[in-house]
């Protein structure tokens, strides 16, 4: 039309034609300011679908009559045919505006629906079919598809079909529809308004239309390709790309529940680019200032369900739940022999500060899903206003994270738990056709913190607060679908209950491990975990201030000329280093003659345990690489090795009664790292490394620091005297 008029401005034409699509708009914009629009809806339950829909009618000030509230549902299973209960509720309360012309009529779904534009355009719209009823249209003929060749053609990328979840009109032509004939509770709404508009002259006569181009209903079944979400400031829409329209009821019509609920995410406001997440401000309430007995009640379900690395960081963060434990009760769940001490310990420090505890051990044998099941069935007993499930894999650090789930106030939520700098997370933001893991187009962005939000999703796990409202519906959810495992069971259970699941990530409230490979016969397993948990690993065993020297202008500690000293280690890694050389009493001897090398002699024998002989080699050379270089690579300006390459890696006993000391000697490196693994003036007396040519010795050497100098030709050096006690070191031969 706007390139029609631009051709012809210049004519009378233009003019007139200009003149035409004025007064056509000043017409339409006073027909709409006489109307006033009427939003019908049937809901017998207020699901958290049917919130959803009252949050966006309420954001554009619609006037909503909800009809059926509180009533059985009698119109069968709407995964088939049925739904006529719907029309003769309708029927009932149409009847009362009959005569009203003045009163426009919208009949939509709701567990299923959105809005994202107010009355006035919504009317405006309406105005330009010159129709008296329109409805909706999909691009599947329901439930009949042997009526599909009665429909009028329309163009490709139009909807031709009618769909019932939405429509609007005259208040008497929608009560002449809804009077047409008598319909059964059970039978088929859509098959009732087909017939209507099939029948082509009581469609002339009620002059009704399809919305085939979703100028107002967009149906997403069959048309999730046809769409696209956009942003223009504040304010979210939908736009069909089709058909360059932007449609203002939005859907979710068929079996696209999961794609619906993700897109309403963003729709009505609920998350745009400018503002962020303006629905995480909504519905929420307030439990900071209560008093300590106001709390909710709480059941916390711990599960241990297999071997799992950094168990006593997960129970550190538990006891740490800023949360009162007395408003607690407190359930575990634990499969593993292995853990039942970790269990034992946790308990033995804190179980007279929960409310009640109960305890199903390896003992019990209980398998995971009927320890699950049992979970609910406790909260359900004790009226439990919230149900909070925490697997052992999930490592809550913050400690202020149960407060806010709680104040988010919704049904079933999960914060954002994923593995550190991978994509593993404990939510899926779609599912596939068989009901598993589907990647969402959002859920990188929502993973790494680009799109910080609270976010309606088809499942979470690890880490869920479920209201007590709907515990009693989700008794035996873990077996709910007994061919898939107990978690996806779950949430397919709060789907097919009308539950939604949220995750949010508006806070990083902690993190996943890996129990993947986690080995267990270690007398400490977790210095294996290396590779599968850098993350945790850095926690527990790295020095807090390890990466420090490596900013600009802090200043390395020199005690010798070219001698370095690092922090490098927390003392738990030290000792637990040292336990585990000592559990597996594999120290050599301390003779020229080793079979451990290559030639079977040792130049300068030390009593030591070589790490390939304790299976740390590979977890050594690791840490060569990623935590000592870049040190060597600060101080030793020039020299780049990566990775550094050491053949001989050990750790070194010194005792009086042993060999308590050790000849001068230059080391076969081009440097050497010594690492102190205890005490000395506690541990031992005595000891330490002496630069002869430098005469400069270090004497008290600090416990998990690691000095770090140059071998072969310059460093002559001596290990002193250890003259009480037992010294131990760590020695590398960096790039022999």
């Amino acid at each position: 039309m706007t390139l029609l008029i631009a051709k012809s401005f210049n004519t009378m034409h233009g003019y007139l034609l200009l003149l035409f699509v004025f007064c056509a708009f000043i017409v339409g914009c006073t027909w709409a300011a006489d109307k006033e629009l009427l939003v019908i809806t049937v809901a017998t339950e207020g699901t958290d679908g049917f919130k959803q829909f009252l949050r966006s009618t309420k954001k554009y000030g619609l006037k909503v009559k909800v009809l059926g509230m509180g009533e059985t549902w009698k119109g069968g299973n709407m995964n088939f045919a049925g739904g006529g209960f719907k029309v003769n509720l309708l029927k009932k309360e149409v009847e009362k505006h009959r005569d009203d012309e003045n009163l426009i009529i919208m009949f939509t779904d709701s567990y299923d629906v959105v809005f994202t534009e107010g009355a006035e355009t919504i009317l405006e719209r309406f105005a330009k079919f010159d129709a008296r009823v329109v409805f909706s249209a999909e691009g599947y003929c329901w439930p009949d598809l042997s009526l599909q060749d009665k429909y009028p053609p329309v163009k490709p990328s139009e909807k031709r079909y009618l769909n019932s979840g939405g429509f609007m009109g005259y208040a008497s032509e929608v009560h002449q529809i809804l009077q047409y004939s008598p319909l059964e509770n059970g039978s088929d709404d859509q098959r009732y308004y087909t017939s209507i508009f099939l029948n082509r002259p009581l469609r002339g006569k009620l002059n009704i239309k399809l919305d085939t181009k979703s100028e107002i209903f967009q149906t997403l079944h069959g048309a999730l390709g046809d769409i696209m979400i956009k942003f223009r400031g504040d304010h979210s829409y939908l736009y069909n790309v089709l058909t360059g329209t932007s449609p203002i009821v939005i859907h979710g019509n068929g079996p696209i529940k999961v794609e619906f609920n993700r897109l309403a995410n963003y729709l009505a406001d609920g998350w745009t680019t400018s503002a962020g997440c303006l629905s995480c401000k909504e519905d929420t309430i307030v439990l900071r200032g209560l008093k300590r007995e106001d709390y909710p009640t709480l059941l916390l379900g711990l599960f241990l369900e297999q071997p799992t690395p950094f168990i006593r960081e997960f129970f550190q963060h538990i006891a740490a739940l800023n949360y009162p434990k007395d408003r607690i009760d407190l359930y575990i769940h634990n499969k593993e022999v292995y853990h039942d001490k970790h269990v034992t310990a946790f308990l033995d420090e804190h179980r007279e500060e929960y409310q009640s505890v109960t305890y199903i051990s390896p003992s019990d044998n209980v398998g995971e899903t009927m320890g699950r099941n049992w979970a609910i069935e406790e909260c359900v007993k004790k009226n439990c206003q919230y149900y909070f499930t925490v697997d052992a894999l999930a490592h809550l650090t913050d400690p202020d994270v149960l407060i806010e789930l709680i104040q988010q106030n919704r049904s079933l939520i999960a914060p954002l738990l994923s593995r550190p700098e991978k994509l593993w997370s404990n939510f899926w933001g779609a599912l596939n056709n068989k009901g598993y893991y589907a990647r969402s187009e959002d859920y990188i962005d929502v993973v790494e913190d680009k799109k910080l939000g609270l976010w309606n999703v088809p499942f979470v796990m690890n880490a869920v607060l479920v209201q007590g409202h709907c515990m009693e519906r989700m008794r035996n959810a873990h077996s709910h679908n007994p061919h898939v495992d107990p978690d996806m069971s779950f949430c397919e259970k709060a789907r097919d209950s009308g539950y939604f699941m949220y995750v949010t990530n508006m806070k990083r409230y902690g993190h996943l491990v890996s129990a993947e490979g986690f080995e267990t016969f270690h007398p400490f397993n977790e210095l294996y975990n290396i590779f599968e948990n850098p993350y945790d690993w850095e926690r527990r065993y790295l020095h807090e201030n390890h990466s420090k020297v490596l900013n600009e202008n802090v200043l390395i500690e020199e005690p010798c000329p070219d001698v370095y000293w690092f922090p490098i280690f927390t003392a738990i890694f030290c000792d637990e280093f040292v336990a585990t050389m000592e559990a597996s009493n594999k120290w050599s001897n301390g003779d020229h003659s080793d079979p451990r090398l290559a030639g079977g002699y040792e130049n300068v024998p030390t009593v030591d345990i070589h790490m390939n002989q304790v299976g740390f080699e590979r977890h050594w050379l690791h840490i060569l690489a990623t935590y000592v270089r870049p040190l060597q690579e600060k101080v030793f300006i020039g020299y780049f090795h990566n990775p550094p390459h050491a053949i001989m890696n050990f750790i070194v006993r010194y005792r009086p009664d042993e060999q308590p000391l050790l000849r001068p000697h230059h080391d076969s490196s081009t440097y050497t790292i010594n690492v102190a693994l205890n005490t000395a003036g506690v541990d031992f007396e005595g000891g330490g490394c002496n630069f002869i040519r430098y005469n400069c010795a270090i004497t008290s050497p600090r416990k998990g620091w690691m000095f770090m100098h140059p071998g072969r030709l310059t460093h002559y050096h001596e290990g002193l005297r250890t003259t009480k006690g037992t010294r131990y070191i760590m020695i590398s031969f960096v790039d022999p």
